[in-house]
């Protein structure tokens, strides 16, 4: 039996039950990213020692972040995978040290079976999956049989060939349809409707103008009805338009999360949870008809 030690710190007030919350949508949540890889495309994200792996989530609760992605595998584009027992080895030590020490809600950010359910074994709540269960076949079962929840991402091809000259006719009309369909095959395999989100995938198989199209016209994707995550944190696009490497584009990013959150993103995935946590709240409070 797990044993969860008792925190001698209280940090980040908890929300309440993540169903809750997805029946309310009274706030917008903020994803804070942890990667325990030592390849991710944002050196300042990478944490190869899990215990200043899990002292980084902790700031970042204290900082504002809801939920904490655990991720051991890069899927910056032109990346290679890991062997499932390298990936296992990374996140397995954080989310059990992070399990024991808080309360805050655990995503691992894996596309494989095996790692998913060692990491809800451990104490993660949330499979944060950008092949939308197309890379395992037993991944949708993992989710049903944890009750989890389950964000699903658009991504052409794999993160070795996305960029390879994506091409889309209405780029928002052809996530729209995938994503829709990836739901029917979650719940086909038991995963609960009320446990999905879904994420458009920025930067995933995506140029510029269709990165800028989807965040314009996300209000088609929350459309669909399930909560919908964004992840624009220090993207190449944001490079792309101010010309600045991924340490010069936090201000891109904020301006990027607040349009998104205005046109209907409920859940942004960041590397600065201080920025993010306050961009989300301004901008939520904005869109809100009874502000």
């Amino acid at each position: 039996m797990r044993h969860r030690a008792a925190p001698c710190v209280v940090y980040f007030v908890p929300m309440r039950n993540l169903s809750a919350w997805i029946d309310t949508r009274d706030r917008v949540l903020v994803m804070g990213i942890l990667n325990v890889t030592p390849d991710s495309f944002y050196n300042d994200s990478r944490f190869v020692n899990p215990s200043q792996a899990v002292e980084r989530a902790l700031q970042m609760q204290a900082d504002g972040a809801d939920i904490i992605d655990v991720g051991g595998e890069s899927s910056r584009p032109g990346s290679d995978p890991v062997s499932t027992q390298t990936e296992i080895d990374r996140v397995l030590p954080v989310v059990a040290g992070i399990h024991s020490r808080s309360d805050v809600y655990i995503s691992i950010d894996t596309t494989k079976a095996d790692v998913a359910h060692e990491a809800l074994t451990a104490g993660a709540t949330i499979v944060n999956d950008i092949s939308a269960f197309r890379f395992d076949r037993e991944m949708a079962a993992v989710v049903a049989q944890h009750d989890a929840y389950a964000a699903l991402m658009h991504m052409k091809g794999t993160p070795k060939t996305m960029q390879d000259a994506p091409e889309y006719d209405d780029v928002v009309a052809e996530v729209g349809s995938f994503l829709r369909e990836r739901k029917r095959v979650a719940e086909a395999a038991g995963v609960r409707r009320d446990r999905l989100f879904l994420d458009p995938g920025i930067g995933f198989g995506k140029r510029l103008s269709d990165n800028l199209e989807l965040i314009v016209r996300l209000g088609e994707i929350a459309a669909l009805g399930s909560p919908v995550v964004i992840g624009v944190s220090r993207k190449s696009f944001l490079g792309h338009l101010l010309t600045v490497e991924a340490d010069q584009r936090l201000e891109g990013t904020i301006a990027a999360n607040a349009i998104a959150v205005a046109n209907g993103a409920d859940i942004i995935r960041v590397h600065d949870v201080r920025e993010g946590r306050r961009t989300a709240d301004v901008a939520f409070r904005l869109r809100r008809s009874d502000r």
